[in-house]
């Protein structure tokens, strides 16, 4: 992430000379931004988005509520790149499995696995953000938009197990959409698991139950 350019430059000429000079607006930023992104991140994940408060953001993030509006805007548009943000950091081996795996068997089971141990890992709070920040949440626009996140991810696992039945990995009557659906509701099933308590070889256990159900090749 890049800060923000607090100032202007300004352009003054003496005798045929031009000279820089910078005219600094307000007070410099006194905290790292990127410190306090990820401790917006980290709340967000372990209490969700309405149970998150303005007040629990500041105290976690270390900075007054005046710095937090004047570096990230509301508490909405702080979740949205919280969210955005999240998805690079934590959440990316989904879709590094679809474009790296050469089947589409091998991508999905990646993806499981890497969930096992992502949702479990003891350095963040365990399972998904994206289906986690929903739960109890009175706002429609944000219960839509991290929808259409899961429902983008669905439609991605399709997309691929539709490229595996072209390609003739998957016999040609496989229903990629139900396949699909599969896919998704493991994901957000073992996201819900972690946060209950499941350990990783508890959901690697179930990833491998979870492929039993795919076509043979």
């Amino acid at each position: 992430m890049v800060s923000r350019q607090v100032g202007t430059q300004q352009t003054v000429r003496d005798g045929g000379t031009a000279k820089a000079a910078t005219k600094q607006r307000g007070r410099p930023r006194s905290f790292d931004r990127e410190t306090a992104l990820e401790k917006a991140i980290l709340a967000f994940w372990e209490h969700g988005y309405e149970a998150t408060s303005v007040s629990d953001l500041t105290r976690v993030m270390g900075i007054g509520a005046p710095s937090l509006y004047a570096a990230f805007g509301d508490k909405r548009s702080l979740f949205d790149e919280v969210v955005r943000v999240y998805g690079t950091r934590y959440g990316s081996f989904g879709d590094r499995a679809l474009a790296e795996e050469p089947t589409a068997r091998a991508a999905v089971e990646r993806m499981l696995r890497e969930a096992a141990a992502e949702y479990t890992d003891p350095d963040h709070p365990h399972g998904c953000l994206v289906v986690h920040a929903a739960t109890n949440c009175t706002s429609p626009e944000v219960e839509a938009s991290l929808r259409e996140l899961r429902n983008a991810n669905i439609a991605a696992f399709e997309t691929r197990v539709k490229a595996g039945i072209a390609a003739g990995e998957l016999p040609p009557e496989t229903d990629a959409s139900a396949l699909a659906r599969h896919a998704g509701a493991m994901i957000q099933g073992m996201s819900q698991q972690a946060r209950d308590g499941a350990t990783r070889e508890d959901l690697e256990a179930l990833a491998e139950l979870a492929m039993a159900v795919w076509p043979p090749s």
